[in-house]
């Protein structure tokens, strides 16, 4: 038997051990967001709503701003039992290629689309990460993404040629910039600020949301309204430890997960307009991307995930006919 699997099959019992005593049966949520981020948001609606819902069969708790370490090794706390959920986003494209669809320049048009996708397509992400030990209790999101700079305004792709830019770790997300004429850096978010005050890099690709709360106006000249990729969020836990809770939390558990979701959309929706004030008022110079051309520029993605991946020329065109009722 693998250590890992001993270490959480371990740390999973001592949990349970304890169900009927909130203090015993501690859930632990962590995530990479800033305070007054969306996913401190998400996380903490998620953990209040649990626990008025399970009561003194658990407490969970919420660890935001990578206090429990980056996506990937959250993603490996899980499997160990060290963290019982995470709140990760663009990083799954690199658990599974399913994942990747989502990383498609403009394939997902709006909430409502993506809760068509979800409606219609939960069952095969559900399977791809069950196959890599990790279960979705539900979805919430990450947002619209849009590129900060202190180089100069993107208008076209070709204006990102030779930009140092930040990525998350997801491989088709550098493949997209690199087509765009960028050159793409995967890094962990809780070191992207650092990295834009000092230089090492000159941008970065977030939703409104995150570049506000992380403060990246503050060391950033330009904001860049592409609305390139919508990254959904998952409320992610081990399969392990997810099969071994009582049948009655898991069902409490996902309850709020969907009342979670609700909740985040309403609040992102909220945040665009607001946070991009916010951003504004920082003397952030905003200009409206050319759209169109960055679609044109995308194409070579689109075919690059049919190829590559296996079903994914299918499963681009599924997704794209649930966006025509939006």
């Amino acid at each position: 038997m693998k250590l890992t699997h001993v270490l959480a099959t371990a740390a999973t019992a001592a949990i349970l051990a304890g169900q009927g005593h909130a203090q015993d049966m501690t859930l632990r949520f962590g995530h990479v967001g800033a305070p007054g981020s969306l996913f401190e948001a998400t996380a903490d609606n998620f953990r209040d709503c649990s626990n008025a819902a399970l009561g003194d069969k658990a407490e969970m708790q919420t660890y935001g701003s990578s206090q429990l370490g980056t996506d990937k090794e959250m993603l490996q706390k899980l499997k160990l039992g060290q963290a019982q959920f995470a709140l990760p986003s663009s990083v799954m494209s690199s658990v599974d290629d399913a994942f990747g669809i989502f990383e498609m320049p403009y394939i997902i048009k709006d909430r409502d689309h993506m809760r068509r996708v979800q409606a219609e397509m939960m069952d095969e992400f559900q399977g791809a990460a069950h196959e890599n030990g990790y279960h979705i209790v539900g979805l919430a999101e990450n947002g619209f993404r849009h590129i900060t700079n202190n180089v100069r305004p993107i208008a076209v792709p070709e204006d990102l040629k030779g930009v140092k830019l930040r990525t998350p770790n997801g491989a088709w997300r550098v493949k997209m910039f690199q087509e765009y004429g960028a050159n793409p850096t995967p890094m962990s978010f809780s070191d992207v600020f650092t990295a834009l005050q000092t230089g090492v890099i000159d941008g970065q690709e977030n939703p409104y949301a995150q570049i506000a709360s992380a403060k990246f106006q503050e060391v950033q000249d330009y904001l860049s309204i592409t609305g390139h990729v919508y990254t959904p969020a998952y409320i992610l836990a081990s399969k392990r430890h997810w099969d071994q809770l009582p049948e009655d939390v898991r069902a409490e558990l996902e309850t709020c997960a969907a009342s979670t979701q609700d909740f985040t959309y309403e609040h992102a929706a909220a945040l665009e307009s607001e946070l991009l004030g916010v951003i504004q008022d920082a003397g952030v110079e905003v200009n409206e991307a050319d759209k169109d051309a960055f679609i044109e520029a995308s194409k070579p993605i689109y075919d690059a995930f049919a190829a590559e991946v296996d079903g994914g020329g299918e499963m681009i065109d599924r997704v794209l006919a649930l966006g025509s009722g939006s």
